[in-house]
């Protein structure tokens, strides 16, 4: 079984639960994708699969070492291809050299040419997602580093960082002072989004929170590698107000 899928981000919205509480989601488009190569921990050491998003790509844009990387077992071409992790032992390519066909699966096995869809998740109740974040072009270090800046009055300069060294000793900046620079455009992982909808028809998954990246951007989408634990009466009736549970503790003490 495959742990993880590839898709693009739609936007974001949001619902309202069975309480009336507004929940922001973002919608995205997991899948469908296709197994394009295997990696198993004979030859390669570890046991993974990449996968291809299965989208409208001309021939022409795909290079020439990529079409015959596609051509080889004749798959359509893609153009965004991760490796993601396999819950079970990829199978070496014996059955494939037997004549067999390497798109069935046998056993539980993933086979070059199998589909992943977003049915992968319907037992999950959190993700984690990983996406390239924004472009914010050259930013300050109040926007960059969120540094609280300077006075805000007429007469002074309320963004600029200020001193980033001694004079006399060390006479130099150490590695890594926070300065303006570029900001975004960086690979960013939110773990632990709970999933509140899948739609199965159109390969639709929603999440709860924001994923980085902007609308139709690239996203990989994998299990949780450490879900959060569920709290007992977390929502409900039966959940425990600390405030009120105090002043009731301290009204049976007062009457003793």
């Amino acid at each position: 079984m495959v742990s993880g899928i590839l898709g693009k981000k739609v936007g974001m919205t949001q619902l309202f639960d069975d309480r009336g509480e507004v929940r922001p989601i973002t919608v995205l488009q997991a899948g469908p994708c296709v197994i394009t190569q295997r990696k198993n921990a004979s030859r390669d050491g570890y046991d993974a699969v990449q996968i291809g998003l299965v989208e409208f790509v001309k021939g022409k844009r795909v290079t020439k070492p990529m079409q015959g990387h596609f051509g080889k077992h004749n798959l359509p071409p893609v153009k965004f291809m991760k490796e993601v992790a396999v819950t079970t032992p990829v199978e070496a390519g014996e059955k494939q050299a037997k004549g067999e066909n390497p798109a069935a699966e046998t056993n539980g096995q993933v086979k070059i040419g199998d589909k992943v869809l977003v049915d992968i998740f319907q037992d999950e109740k959190f993700v984690d997602v990983t996406g390239t974040s924004k472009g914010r072009g050259f930013a300050g270090v109040v926007r960059r580093h969120h540094f609280g800046g300077g006075p805000k009055s007429h007469g002074h300069m309320f963004q600029v960082q200020g001193s980033i060294g001694a004079s006399s000793f060390p006479s130099r900046t150490f590695p890594g002072q926070r300065m303006s620079g570029h900001m975004g455009v960086d690979q960013c992982t939110v773990r632990n989004l709970r999933i509140l909808g899948i739609d199965l028809e159109e390969n639709l998954l929603m999440v709860e929170g924001a994923v980085p990246g902007p609308k139709g951007g690239y996203v990989v989408i994998n299990k949780a590698k450490q879900p959060p634990r569920e709290r007992r009466g977390f929502a409900g009736a039966q959940t425990v107000d600390p405030l009120k549970a105090a002043k009731k503790a301290a009204a049976g003490k007062a009457k003793k």
